[in-house]
C-alpha cells in the first residue's frame, strides 16, 4: 500500500519531522554531514547558567544563524502537513525542528509539539517570560552583554539546550497524540 492510501484511510495521522525537513528551506541541520556541529560547539545548558563567557559564546551563535531562521519560508512538506491537518487527517506534528517552520505553514498550536523548542521566541529562564527575539538579538550585537529578562533573569531561545530536560508537557503531548493515532509518518528528509 502507498502512502497516499495509507493517508487516505486514516482518522488520526501523526507525522513525526527531523532536520531533513527544513534543509530544503536553507535551515542547516546540526549534525549532518555539513551540519553546524563542525563548525561551532553547542553550549550546554549548565554552563549556559554559570557562566558569562558562555552566556556570550550562545549569544554569538545564535545571533550568527538568527537570519537564517528569521528568514526561512516554509517548504512543500510543512505546507503538505498543514493541508494534512485543513483535510482533518492530522492529529499532531511533533517535530525535533527548531525553526518555527510548521507554524509559519500553518499547523495549529494545538496540533504541534516542538520537542526541542522553538527559535522564534526568547524565553526567561527566571520566570518564563517569552518574547519577540529581534529586539534581544539587536542588543548583543550593539553591546555583546547577554540580554537580561526584566526580571533580572537569563534570556535565551526557547529552545532545548544540550544537558537541558525536556518539557514535561510536551512528552504528555506527544505521547497522547501517539496513543490516539492510526497512522505515524516519519519525515527526516527534505521531500515528500
Amino acid at each position: 500500500m502507498d502512502l497516499v492510501q495509507l493517508l487516505r484511510d486514516a482518522d488520526r495521522v501523526l507525522v513525526f519531522t527531523g532536520a531533513g525537513v527544513s534543509t530544503g528551506s536553507g535551515i542547516r541541520d546540526f549534525r549532518g554531514p555539513k551540519g553546524v556541529w563542525r563548525e561551532r560547539q553547542p553550549v550546554y545548558f549548565q554552563d549556559f547558567m554559570s557562566s558569562a563567557a558562555a552566556r556570550i559564546e550562545y549569544w554569538d551563535q545564535k545571533c550568527q544563524a538568527w537570519p537564517s531562521f528569521r528568514d526561512a519560508e516554509p517548504n512543500a512538506v510543512h505546507i503538505a502537513i498543514a493541508d494534512l491537518e485543513r483535510a482533518g487527517k492530522l492529529a499532531m506534528v511533533i517535530t525535533q525542528n527548531i525553526d518555527g517552520l510548521h507554524s509559519r505553514a500553518g499547523t495549529d498550536p494545538a496540533r504541534l509539539v516542538e520537542i526541542h523548542g522553538t527559535n522564534s521566541l526568547i524565553e526567561c529562564q527566571s520566570c518564563l517570560e517569552r518574547s519577540d527575539p529581534n529586539p534581544h538579538y539587536e542588543y548583543f550585537r550593539d553591546t555583546r552583554e547577554p540580554p537580561l529578562c526584566h526580571c533580572g533573569g537569563f534570556l535565551k531561545a526557547a529552545t532545548i539546550s544540550f544537558g537541558q530536560d525536556l518539557v514535561q508537557e510536551d512528552l504528555e503531548r506527544a505521547s497522547a497524540a501517539a496513543d490516539q493515532a492510526d497512522l505515524v509518518v516519519a519525515l527526516l528528509g527534505g521531500s515528500v
